[in-house]
């Protein structure tokens, strides 16, 4: 609808769930690639892709019952009125819209369509890489390969078309000298005196904020309530098998460490070598020696239990054989960015004690955030919160 020629009057466009909607899925995004790159903050990433994909759904459904200017039926432009529009722009006859404009309109379909092809991919990587939420199980972490591609693709697609669509509002609100983000705080824009102000729907607005504020509590309420003793595991990783003889015979002098982190054939060389392991002579007498060989060669890596034996039996060629964890090229890799001073400290010491870091390390299961490097906090909310009141280890 061309608006120039009629009496211009402050209307409310946006109804309240909408601007709601807008600003927390623009948190939600942002906080999701912020943490996405760093697996100690895989419950933060994981709750912002939950919440991102919760407002996608309320918006489909607010497209279809909201109020006049939300509804996608009010701002389903065809492909000649966007190309129209576009070239409009840089003519003399700029069209206004109340509501969304064709670009914009098409910006939005865009945005929700990558938006739920990032969110559904990401909880097929959830399911199958990390063996949780929803999908866990459907697929194997070989399987979820694919998914992780495409849900790299959808984030980076998804971004280039969230500038996009900043720089289109700018522009817009340069031609028509109108703040249109302002407009999305506030809710009203200027309209002609035939268009009415939508209703505010404050009450939907307000479950929404109060469903946010509850799930926020429910996934990093544990944080809070921790203590040293009992720390919060956000994630928990499969069980594994475990055996008396193995926890001690691997037990006194290190970690014992499970064997699906190494293949059957790295654990069958170091038994037969134990007269010299590391320095140090086992002195195992056979039959515990050949215990130990089956319960190594049942759950090696080769079985891919977890995500950690998926990963390191994935790095480990067929033609090698390590003897230490920390040889291996995925642990190197996972590692190679901590400073050398954090081994160096009192609570760590040692690139074997992988019990500092990491809280499930004793089942083995070594889960994405289960890892707090000693000395520093995870800078989720309430980590933050922690290293206000105190002071790295040295």
């Amino acid at each position: 609808m061309n608006q120039r020629n009629k009496t211009p009057h402050s209307i409310l466009v946006w109804d309240v769930p909408t601007r709601v909607f807008h600003w927390l899925l623009v948190t939600a995004f942002v906080i999701a690639w912020l943490s996405y790159d760093d697996s100690r903050y895989l419950d933060t990433h994981t709750f912002a892709g939950y919440t991102f994909l919760g407002l996608l759904i309320f918006r489909l459904i607010w497209g279809i019952f909201g109020t006049h200017y939300a509804r996608f039926q009010q701002f389903s432009y065809s492909g000649a009125e966007v190309v129209s529009y576009i070239k409009g722009l840089f003519g003399e006859d700029v069209r206004r819209y109340v509501g969304h404009n064709p670009a914009g309109a098409w910006a939005i379909f865009a945005l929700i369509g990558f938006g739920l092809a990032l969110t559904i991919s990401g909880l097929f990587v959830l399911g199958g890489e990390e063996q949780h939420g929803p999908l866990a199980g459907i697929i194997s972490f070989r399987q979820s390969v694919i998914f992780r591609e495409t849900h790299e693709v959808a984030a980076y697609s998804l971004l280039l078309l969230v500038i996009i669509h900043f720089f289109g509002v700018i522009t817009e609100s340069l031609l028509h000298k109108e703040n249109l983000i302002g407009a999305m705080f506030r809710g009203t824009k200027s309209a002609d005196t035939e268009s009415a102000s939508v209703r505010p729907h404050r009450l939907i607005a307000a479950t929404m904020i109060t469903v946010i504020a509850a799930y926020v509590i429910a996934t990093f309420g544990g944080y809070l309530t921790e203590t040293q003793e009992k720390p919060y595991l956000p994630f928990t990783g499969p069980e594994l098998a475990k055996t008396e003889i193995w926890e001690e015979a691997c037990g006194e002098c290190h970690l014992a460490f499970h064997p699906s982190l190494l293949p059957a054939r790295s654990w069958k060389l170091m038994l037969e070598q134990q007269g010299d392991h590391f320095g140090d002579d086992l002195a195992l007498d056979e039959d515990t020696i050949a215990e130990l060989l089956v319960y190594a060669s049942a759950y090696s890596a080769e079985l891919e239990q977890s995500e950690p034996a998926w990963r390191m039996n994935s790095a480990i060629p067929a033609d090698e054989t390590p003897l230490r964890i920390t040889r291996v090229r995925y642990w190197e890799r996972k590692h190679d960015e901590i400073d050398d001073q954090v081994w160096k400290r009192s609570m760590v010491k040692s690139k074997v004690n992988c019990g500092a870091c990491h809280l499930d390390a004793k089942q083995g299961t070594f889960e994405d955030a289960a890892m707090r490097i000693p000395g520093e906090h995870k800078l989720d909310a309430i980590g933050w919160l922690k290293s206000i009141f105190s002071q790295p280890e040295k």
